[in-house]
This record gives structure tokens, C-alpha cells and sequence, in this order.
């Protein structure tokens, strides 16, 4: 869905505005029923950037994603994780 990569591309621009380490920064995209979710991956010392004072700046990244949704007529969702240092210390 042309939709979903555009908007992906949208939040990592975003990002990588924001941070210290830009080339940490990650998008996925995930297809539910009737919206996407946007996964927000960044360094761990960049998370507090992409959140901002009392989450203001995520705040902001998710008045964008609403209105493109209204135009788009589908929803989008923005979640921020902390990028995984040991990724193999979760897996079971």
C-alpha cells in the first residue's frame, strides 16, 4: 500500500530531524483491520528527543498522522520503542 510507505517515510523524516543518531532511525509498518501502525524505532539516547518535554513532539507527530488520516480515510497510528541494544536477550 503506496499509503503506508509514504506515511512511513513521513515519521522517519521526522525522526531523523530530531536525533542524535539518525541512521538508527527505523519505521514498520504494521496492517491491522481498519488502521496501520507506525513502529517508531530509535537509538535508546535518542528516545527522549522523539517524545519530547511531557510528549509533546510525539504529540505532534500524531496531530500529523491524524489529519493525513482524515484526507487519506484511513487510520494511522504512531508507536515509539526504544531500539532493542541486545535484541537476542528476548527471544525465547
Amino acid at each position: 500500500m503506496a499509503k503506508a510507505e509514504n506515511m512511513q517515510e513521513l515519521v522517519a523524516e521526522i525522526a531523523r530531524a530530531l536525533v542524535d543518531d539518525p541512521s538508527a532511525v527505523t519505521v514498520e509498518s504494521v496492517q491491522r483491520d481498519e488502521n496501520t501502525v507506525l513502529k517508531l524505532r530509535v537509538a535508546p539516547q535518542d528516545v527522549g528527543k522523539v517524545i519530547g518535554k511531557q510528549g509533546r513532539t510525539a504529540r505532534s507527530m500524531r496531530t500529523i498522522l491524524g489529519a493525513v488520516s482524515m484526507k487519506l480515510h484511513h487510520r494511522f497510528t504512531l508507536d515509539i520503542l526504544e531500539e532493542d541494544k541486545n535484541p537476542a536477550t528476548h527471544a525465547e
